[in-house]
């Protein structure tokens, strides 16, 4: 499989998707016909979300066809999922029957790429979103194109005051419920590609692997070690 998964689509002061052009150009190569999935678009209307897309990334003359207007997966090359609330994401592909096409279709040779929500529809659930359930997805299981799941936006940062958890907090509370299940946190400006068997994590800050009852372990941009892998 091709995957391309993305923590966030802007970094602070650039354009939007502005960090990732290069890397969607790679995966992308020169395929031109893009299926694009704006569901987890909830504030911004799925027409604006596409045509912010399109004009993201309009240097790389892309072909983008958006699932809410009709566009066919089938006749597309490329699968692109965008970010939002992924609760949001989950429901709505889950009501169009798009899940188990999508699987066919990365699974057949297409390329997926997806951030921030896109990025945890790939994962075997969203259950490491950080999103809040505003809609019932009738499920939580994903695509499943992963062994582990991702937290995307990853820090452990709190504003001065608060008292709420840290992120690092709130993943030990999912791994004592879920103990068989590793989580990678992938900070902002960082993306996760996906060749074959291979992950390789990019971008200028270390993600961290959190395993149940384990230290938490820092892994730098490079090719990611065993057991970190892709389902067959």
């Amino acid at each position: 499989m091709e995957l391309l998964l993305l923590s966030n689509s802007r970094n602070t002061g650039a354009p939007y998707l502005a960090h990732a052009l290069d890397a969607i150009a790679e995966i992308v190569g020169e395929r031109r016909r893009i299926f694009f999935v704006p569901f987890a678009g909830v504030t911004v209307s799925w027409d604006d979300y596409a045509n912010n897309v399109r004009s993201a990334l309009e240097p790389l003359r892309l072909d983008i066809r958006s699932a809410h207007e009709g566009a066919v997966l089938e006749e597309c090359e490329v699968v692109m999922v965008g970010g939002g609330n992924t609760f949001h994401l989950l429901k709505e592909c889950r009501d169009a029957g798009l899940l188990p096409r999508i699987q066919r279709q990365v699974r057949a040779g297409a390329p997926y790429i997806g951030w921030s929500a896109g990025s945890n529809l790939a994962c075997p659930t969203i259950r490491t979103t950080n999103d809040m359930p505003i809609v019932d997805p009738r499920g939580f299981d994903a695509l499943g194109f992963l062994d582990f799941q991702v937290n995307p936006h990853f820090t452990n940062e709190l504003p001065a005051g608060h008292q709420g958890e840290t992120r690092a907090q709130r993943l030990a509370e999912f791994l004592v419920a879920n103990s068989a299940v590793h989580v990678l946190g992938v900070p902002e400006g960082d993306w996760l590609r996906v060749r074959g068997s291979d992950v390789q994590l990019a971008g200028p800050r270390p993600a961290h692997w959190f395993r149940a009852g384990q230290e938490v372990v820092t892994l730098s941009a490079g090719l990611l070690p065993a057991p970190l892998g892709v389902r067959a």
